[in-house]
């Protein structure tokens, strides 16, 4: 049994924890929201307001993925179905992108509500995924959560060159057998392309994905506002 977690860093209450700070987060994205609805570079953006708002390197990375313009919000709205429209059909998952938002939520960690509505964290996975303490019970959530939705199907991808990734297919593949979630695990070499072209609905909160997939579910909003406790949530707005 792992003993690792995917909670905070050292100084991540001091960086997102404080209202004073949060209000200028909340600042800084509106002043991005304004530049990229008119057509800035995103990269640029962020780092030009980020500067101005004397923000270090952690929190531009969390402005950076709680940003979008007006055009972004509108189609990743656009293309996104509820809940009761997800019976009988299919799903596509970007597995690591939900797993560890998920995996962030339950250990404590600070989860970022973008201005799209979509929650994002911090961790990533840099090459390599390391099992944590609440991996299993992320993976159980969702599939729970899915069932009771009644989904035909799930479809999970995680990119292939990530170190582990095949150990988490068979965690997640005894998981599925174990608890009877109708599932197909996939290692892809770019995944990404897969959910973005997919006919499928797509799970991700990933922003290369969101803005080209044509239907989309918010699983990580849904689970986080109305099955967990005690977030700790930094909002847009």
């Amino acid at each position: 049994m792992t003993t690792r977690n995917r909670g905070k860093e050292a100084s991540d209450d001091r960086l997102f924890g404080d209202l004073i700070i949060q209000e200028k987060l909340k600042e800084s994205l509106k002043d991005i929201y304004y530049l990229l609805s008119r057509g800035f570079a995103e990269k640029s953006t962020v780092q030009l307001v980020g500067n101005r708002y004397k923000l270090n390197a952690r929190q531009q990375k969390a402005i950076h993925g709680m940003s979008a313009g007006t055009q972004q919000i509108i189609w990743r709205t656009d293309h996104s179905l509820s809940p009761e429209q997800l019976k009988d059909k299919t799903l596509i998952i970007d597995g690591f992108n939900i797993l560890i938002l998920l995996e962030s939520a339950l250990s404590g960690a600070y989860v970022f509500k973008g201005l799209d509505g979509y929650y994002r964290d911090l961790s990533g996975v840099h090459g390599t995924y390391k099992r944590v303490k609440k991996t299993e019970e992320a993976v159980l959530l969702i599939g729970q959560t899915l069932n009771r939705l009644q989904v035909a199907s799930v479809h999970w991808y995680f990119d292939a060159p990530v170190s582990n990734s095949g150990k988490l297919k068979t965690i997640l593949r005894e998981l599925a057998e174990q608890n009877n979630f109708s599932w197909k695990i996939y290692l892809d070499n770019n995944p990404d392309k897969v959910l973005a072209t997919s006919d499928h609905v797509v799970v991700s909160s990933d922003a290369w994905i969101l803005d080209r997939a044509q239907k989309n579910f918010n699983l990580g909003k849904y689970l986080i506002e109305g099955c967990l406790n005690d977030i700790n949530t930094i909002f847009a707005e």
